[in-house]
């Protein structure tokens, strides 16, 4: 190549002494950024993370600035109209409405999220053994797992509500025993297609055994269809909550959640207490819609993602 006298050398010299790091990491940035870029421009989520924000804030902050008792009862203040001393009243056994609302919200989303990331690790551990194993080994765990899908999941959290006590503990093991169903079938699928890539068949031939081929090689690249479903679980796992607790097997109290709230609220609902019932209600709907916004488009950007691979 012929060079002029006083130019200065080419540049693309620069770029090999990055090296395969340097490299690696400017598309690991990119891909990072296209991803956020996709999130972003779904108004939708954005708006849903801003809920969830709020809500999170709302139930875990708001009960350090607005202090009440959430422990003793007071008939004397029993279902009392939004006032100035009581901004939403209070319930029939006289809590401040407005505190219970947060206190519930911590409860809702603690076992919601609880529940949702258990189940996700179970299907984890499921799914990817029963699809990288194959054979007669996969064929029975999937037929255990249509099995239990088979079973109503409604029904199935009513048995286990009935039998054991309904703690915060329990109703996360309990909920998380039907969500992970759903995940381990979807984990199950990808790692049927990853087995078969090169970089596995590559590995088995240097030596790896199947654990660390699971660790090494599976387990990342479902991660991000499982932090969709994670999501999306959330909002599941707190309506099976609600479910639960409407029916009146619920954590009791003096624990509270927005599912307990709604269903004893309902008892009043001819009687003008509005207040017992719209708030948990709304919290409810708000907090599912956003999840399900967030998890909708976590799973545009899981798409964009797979097809820069």
């Amino acid at each position: 190549m012929t060079m002029i006298v006083g130019q200065p050398p080419p540049e693309p010299a620069k770029l090999l002494t990055q090296g395969p790091e340097g490299g690696e990491t400017a598309a690991v940035g990119s891909l990072w950024r296209l991803i956020l870029g996709v999130f972003t421009q779904n108004r939708l989520a954005v708006v849903g993370l801003g809920i969830i924000v709020v809500m999170a804030l709302f139930s875990f902050v708001g009960p350090l600035v607005y202090h009440t008792n959430q422990i003793n009862t007071n008939v004397t203040q029993a279902t009392l109209a939004p006032s100035s001393a009581h901004l939403l009243g209070t319930d029939q056994v006289g809590y401040d409405e407005l505190g219970r609302l947060m206190v519930g919200g911590q409860s809702s989303l603690e076992i919601g999220i609880a529940a949702a990331v258990l189940a996700s690790l179970v299907g984890l551990v499921y799914g990817s053994i029963s699809g990288f194993v194959g054979g007669w080994i996969d064929g029975l765990m999937m037929r255990v797992l249509d099995s239990l899908l088979a079973f109503p999941a409604l029904l199935l959290l009513l048995l286990l509500a009935s039998i054991i006590t309904p703690t915060i503990p329990i109703m996360i093991a309990v909920i998380a025993v039907v969500a992970w169903l759903v995940p381990a079938r979807l984990v199950r699928g990808e790692t049927l297609a990853i087995r078969t890539r090169d970089y596995v068949q590559a590995a088995r031939g240097v030596g790896n055994t199947g654990w660390r081929i699971i660790a090494r090689h599976v387990v990342p690249n479902v991660i991000g269809v499982l932090v969709v479903q994670t999501t999306l679980a959330v909002a599941d796992s707190i309506l099976l909550l609600a479910s639960l607790s409407y029916l009146g097997l619920g954590p009791p109290p003096p624990a509270a959640n927005w599912g307990q709230m709604l269903s004893d609220g309902l008892n009043y609902i001819y009687d003008g207490y509005w207040w017992l019932i719209y708030p948990p209600g709304v919290a409810i709907v708000l907090i599912v819609i956003a999840f399900n916004f967030v998890g909708d488009a976590l799973r545009d950007s899981l798409e964009v993602r797979l097809r820069q691979r």
